[in-house]
Parts: C-alpha cells; structure tokens; sequence
C-alpha cells in the first residue's frame, strides 16, 4: 500500500470511529509503529486529524450530508419519543445537528412553542410550520450549517429555555460528551445550563469514540434519548452518576 492510500484509510478510521491508538493501525494496516506516526504527523499537517498520546482523534467534522443518511432509522425514533417531551407553550431549543433536525420536523406544528436555534438546516424546516422561530446568529460552519462562536454563544446567554436537545459527536468510555469544534464545545456546554430540562439525543453510534474537546457529562443533562445497551460497566457509572436514561 502507497503512503497516500494509507494516510487515505487512516482518515477514514479515524472519522469512523472518532479516535484511533498507533499500535491499532499499525496491526491492521501491517506496518511499523514509526510508520504510522509519521503518517499521523503527516495527516496533522493537513489539519484532518489532531494527534493525542498514543494516537489520534478526527479534527474536522462530518459533513451534513453525510450525517443525514447514518442511523436515519435510529434518528427518527429518537425524534418521536422526544416530540412527547414538548407541551404547547415551550420555548425549545434545538442543538445544530441531524437528529435535532428530525426533531424540528416532529414538533415544528405544536402549536403555542417557540423554536430557537444555531442550525440553518432547522430554520428552515421550523419556518414551514407554525411554531416561532428564533435564529441565533454568528459564524457559519458550511459544513453543518450551524451558527457558532463569539456573537452565537453571546445571544444564548441571554435565553432560557424550558427545553433543549441537544447533540454530540462521541461519547467516550467515561460517558463524557465529546466534540471535534472548540467553539461549538463552548456554545452546547453553555446553552445546556441555560435549559430547565436539557436532553442530550445520541444513537448508539455515538458511544466508544472520541473528540478533541470535552463538552459536558452525561449527568448535566435531565435525561439520555438514545437507542443505546449499556455495557454492566456503563450500567454502573449510569447508577452511580444518577444519570437518567430515556431509551427508544
């Protein structure tokens, strides 16, 4: 295997499974350690991945489009138990992101809710249905279609919310929320704190991987919507965390 098909297929690892550890690739792909460092210092160059002790965690995220087609079954069972959770009135926040876009399309007719969000995907679905709107605005990631940074996160600290949902990345063994983006790490960690009841909304796809950036614990939120089995260790961490679980 060429160099460039290496590097080519340790990205794609790596944005599958969120991290991957040196002595991993170097077994799957049949090459040396050393090899694959300079491969992972190579890939870092490049701005595609962000080296960490003993390997390597995806820097950049997937795109929305790519987002939209994973897990589209699991997403929108999510988004129907999540819809139950939202009672005329409301004012809802909704996290950037595809799960909280199948959410948008279940609750933007409940009538008397206000909708608030940093995702231009949301808006407008929101804008067709009869809830109102409210759109945070600040620096577009293309990518995603979601709002971040400084003017984003400022307008959010101004709010609050009777809900949010909100989505991540990865969630690693420790059962804390990861992210690829600083700046969305700041904004999710913030906004969550600004719900009276804040759900994090995460397929089983999301778990066992890492992010570069930390956003919050699986205890800061009032409840866990997923589709997610807990391993018994899992289970203990979950008890021991009082962290409550909604599951599909």
């Amino acid at each position: 295997m060429l160099a460039a098909e290496r590097q080519t297929e340790i990205t794609r690892l790596i944005e599958a499974r969120g991290s991957v550890q040196v002595e991993e690739l170097a077994r799957e792909l049949k090459v040396s350690a050393m090899t694959i460092r300079r491969d992972l210092l190579k890939l870092e160059e490049t701005g595609r991945i962000e080296r960490c002790h003993g390997g390597a965690v995806a820097k950049q995220e997937v795109s929305y489009e790519d987002k939209q087609i994973r897990n589209k079954r699991e997403k929108n069972r999510i988004a129907e138990k999540c819809a139950g959770l939202v009672s005329s009135g409301d004012t809802v926040f909704l996290d950037a992101g595809t799960t909280t876009y199948e959410i948008a399309k279940k609750i933007c007719n409940i009538q008397g809710i206000t909708i608030v969000t940093n995702d231009l995907e949301i808006a407008q679905i929101v804008k067709q249905g009869s809830a109102e709107l409210f759109v945070c605005g600040g620096w577009v990631q293309k990518s995603t279609g979601s709002m971040l940074g400084y003017y984003a996160t400022g307008l959010l600290l101004d709010f609050r919310f009777d809900v949010g949902f909100f989505g991540g990345a990865s969630i690693n063994e420790k059962l804390e929320v990861m992210t690829p983006t600083v700046d969305k790490a700041f904004l999710k960690r913030e906004t969550a704190l600004r719900c009276e009841k804040p759900y994090l909304v995460v397929d089983n796809s999301k778990f066992d991987r890492q992010s570069m950036v930390k956003i919050n614990g699986l205890n800061d939120y009032a409840a866990v919507v997923t589709d997610r089995k807990f391993t018994q260790e899992e289970q203990e961490i979950i008890r021991r965390k009082k962290i409550r679980i909604i599951e599909i």
